[in-house]
């Protein structure tokens, strides 16, 4: 996640704490290729079938981050986090959503061709990880973060620890832990 200016992102993100107006059209271009390349790699563990897109996801996003006029930038990585969060929560939701209508929820009759052309399968494993890192956070909030941070944000190593106000050599030991132990409450499911 290699953006040309990181110094003039942190600058639109205080400018646009401070009430600049026209800082987020400024920011925008900035950061929307590397939003877009997040929710590519976010998207491509999805698997087919998930139903959504990188693009409405990206929008999606946008769109929460605009409307997060309470948050109070500190800087590029600040702002990836609450992003790789904010997809999180989108994902998670999206899952849910297709899991309830699965069930039964919002029936609504098509015919067989048009069943056949839209897949209802929902995307489990969004929802079985995202309920193992709640309970990771409920124990060990960092380690929860650091995950949230790497596989939905896709932020580096230096990145995370950046964003945490840590070492990256305590990120990289709560990764591995982090990772282990989600792979182990994962097989339960």
């Amino acid at each position: 996640m290699q953006e040309r200016a990181p110094q003039e992102i942190t600058q639109l993100l205080i400018a646009w704490n401070d009430g600049d107006a026209t800082a987020l059209d400024r920011l925008m271009p900035l950061v929307h290729d590397a939003l877009h390349q997040l929710a590519h790699q976010r998207m491509a563990r999805e698997g087919p079938g998930h139903g959504l897109q990188t693009t409405a996801l990206v929008n999606e996003a946008y769109l929460r981050l605009v409307d997060a006029s309470r948050v109070r930038w500190q800087n590029r990585a600040h702002f990836f986090a609450v992003s790789a969060r904010l997809m999180r929560y989108i994902l998670v939701d999206v899952a849910r959503a297709r899991r309830k209508l699965k069930r039964g929820g919002d029936v609504v009759q098509v015919s067989w061709d048009e069943a056949l052309a839209v897949s209802t399968t929902p995307s489990a494993d969004i929802i079985a990880l995202d309920d193992a890192l709640q309970t990771l956070a409920a124990f060990d909030e960092r380690k929860s973060r650091i995950v949230e941070l790497r596989f939905f944000g896709g932020l580096s190593v230096e990145e995370t620890a950046e964003v945490l106000k840590v070492s990256p050599r305590t990120v990289m030991r709560d990764w591995d832990l982090a990772k282990a132990w989600l792979l182990r409450e994962l097989e339960k499911t």
